[in-house]
């Protein structure tokens, strides 16, 4: 299932693009599939979060690997409140988002910004099953933050 959340706001502040998602459940627990259109958590994260929010329930947390983000917020705000984002090395994977919600954790696999449009179409379309197998620098694994 793709999701394309369209967000107006009001002030002479223009809407941001919907986040470019596909929300599925897959074994190995991933829930869904995230192209951001830049590395900029700031910018990227509120839309990620209340599209997903809208979906899992109130989102309180999110979590990321540092490696392919060169800046990581202490927090975003949406919706008139501020979710925490935390950054570790250890146990989160480099290319997933963790989203922490009322039902638990939600993995979502990010498809790098860099990524030309039909090989992100592709990975969205089949659900991110032939994410490994992807030309190298189109996919997931083989991504690198100077891209």
């Amino acid at each position: 299932m793709t999701v394309s959340i369209d967000r107006t706001t009001s002030g002479g502040r223009a809407p941001s693009p919907p986040a470019r998602l596909s929300v599925m459940s897959a074994p190995g627990g991933l829930d869904g599939l995230w192209w951001p259109r830049s590395r900029a958590l700031a910018r990227e994260l509120p839309d990620l979060t209340a599209a997903l929010g809208d979906l899992w329930g109130r989102i309180t947390g999110v979590t990321v690997n540092p490696a392919y983000w060169p800046v990581i917020p202490h927090g975003v705000s949406f919706a008139g409140r501020t979710v925490p984002v935390h950054s570790t090395t250890g146990e989160q994977d480099p290319h997933r988002v963790t989203l922490v919600c009322a039902g638990g954790s939600r993995d979502v696999l990010v498809i790098p910004p860099e990524t030309g449009a039909t090989a992100a179409a592709r990975l969205m379309s089949d659900d991110g099953r032939r994410a490994p197998d992807v030309p190298t620098g189109e996919g997931p694994a083989n991504a690198s933050p100077s891209a």
